[in-house]
């Protein structure tokens, strides 16, 4: 298992190499010059976008609550769904015609804000949320390599910043890499639950046992006996994941990065086949584990390790653990990568040094990296809590912060009083 997850990060670190050549503007650093195409696209904004939630996360709620952890995985395929047919080709247009690189820098080309509120106030909101967000990936992946390997969660989450080498080649090789990852992610989540189905004597020895381990194994309702509860909790509080997706820039970012509009629809069918298997996964193999761990497993966000290390050849299992750590530090990548470009391209160079070269605004979107990579592995040890929770908290305020603005930007054409330009309501500051 050692060998397998050594020799993928030699191959992940020798990748992120060879991308640097192709990153020499801010514009290939933060959307890889808008060349990607819809297969690469695709399955990088699913890297992305679920990552530790996806791996650690949700298997862990499944493994706790049953079938209940089901309504969160509904709730993310129909938010998923909805950028991609509403968001994703608007944006991509848009973020075109006004040249804008980021959420922030869109928001003030659409609305004509002279006063650069709205950059300011987004490039805030992103650093606080997304600090959070990045300390989620190293926790879950300290908690992969700790199970794994049996080394302490801080030596397993300081091996996982290593890999924030792929930035080397900015948003080109974050993207390959996710596209890698996101093959591996969804083929761990279809073999480690059909495994354990086998292990347990097939479908039916599976559902017997999982039972005997926990009575409300197979319930919607996720073990809650009074209705509203049930229906408070665990139904509106999984579904309403999926009006997140909105107010995502790591995702967004996506959408703007392919070449063209017209390959959103292949992109669409593509992204979606990867999030119902996978989604489908992570649930399962949360389930599968309630009769193989019960007892065994004292952090439920341990689970994909434990039965990856149970069910599979060493090798296998080596693999799917290096692309779980991967996948979550792919997902810190992209994320760092929009608080890099938000401060690079919105603050230094749109307001303090609009004449700086492009060679220097790739080199301080580098260090910059860095930075804001130190400090949110110095939070997450000090904030080692559950997975979960912790990307929910951060879900939640970029979805509230920005979900609303990028609809109506998109689907509100009215214009007020021959405002700045179509899009939502505006108030024209004296």
């Amino acid at each position: 298992m050692i060998y397998a997850f050594i020799l993928y990060l030699i191959s992940l670190f020798i990748l992120g190499i060879v991308t640097v050549r192709f990153t020499k503007t801010l514009e290939d650093f933060v959307l890889g010059g808008r060349k990607l195409g819809s297969w690469i696209i695709a399955l990088s904004e699913k890297a992305s976008d679920f990552s530790a939630w996806l791996l650690i996360g949700l298997p862990g709620q499944a493994f706790k609550m049953g079938l209940g952890a089901v309504w969160a995985a509904i709730g993310c395929f129909i938010g998923s769904l909805f950028n991609w047919l509403v968001i994703a080709t608007p944006l991509r247009k848009l973020s075109e015609k006004y040249n804008a690189l980021t959420l922030p820098d869109y928001f003030e080309s659409k609305f004509e804000d002279r006063t650069r509120i709205l950059r300011i106030t987004s490039f805030i909101l992103i650093i606080l949320f997304f600090t959070f967000y990045i300390s989620a990936q190293i926790v879950g992946g300290g908690k992969v390599l700790s199970s794994a390997f049996g080394i302490k969660p801080f030596y397993g989450m300081l091996i996982g910043i290593i890999t924030f080498y792929t930035m080397l080649g900015g948003f080109f090789a974050v993207a390959i890499t996710d596209f890698i990852q996101a093959l591996l992610m969804v083929t761990a989540l279809i073999i480690i639950p059909i495994a354990g189905i086998i292990h347990l004597g097939g479908f039916e020895g599976f559902a017997h046992k999982a039972v005997s381990a926990k009575n409300f194994a197979f319930s919607l309702s996720g073990g809650e006996k009074e209705f509203m509860a049930m229906f408070l909790s665990v139904i509106i509080g999984g579904l309403a994941i999926g009006l997140g997706y909105p107010g995502q820039p790591h995702i967004l970012a996506r959408y703007m990065a392919i070449k063209s509009s017209k390959e959103i629809k292949k992109a669409t069918v593509i992204s979606m086949t990867w999030t119902f298997f996978s989604l489908t996964g992570a649930v399962m193999m949360g389930i599968v584990g309630i009769p193989l761990l019960a007892g065994k497993l004292q952090d439920p966000e341990h689970i994909t390790s434990m039965l990856a290390k149970t069910l599979l050849h060493p090798w296998i299992a080596g693999i799917i653990i290096s692309a779980a750590v991967s996948a979550i530090m792919s997902t810190a990548d992209s994320q760092l990568l929009v608080v890099t470009s938000s401060f690079v391209e919105d603050i230094y160079k749109k307001m303090i040094n609009p004449q700086e070269s492009q060679k220097k605004l790739v080199l301080y979107s580098r260090i910059l990296t860095f930075f804001i990579g130190l400090i949110a592995f110095v939070l997450a040890l000090k904030a080692q809590r559950l997975v979960y929770w912790l990307v929910l908290y951060a879900w939640g305020g970029l979805a509230a912060s920005f979900g609303p603005a990028v609809i109506m930007s998109i689907l509100w054409k009215k214009q007020i009083n021959g405002g700045y330009s179509q899009g939502c309501l505006q108030v024209q500051l004296q």
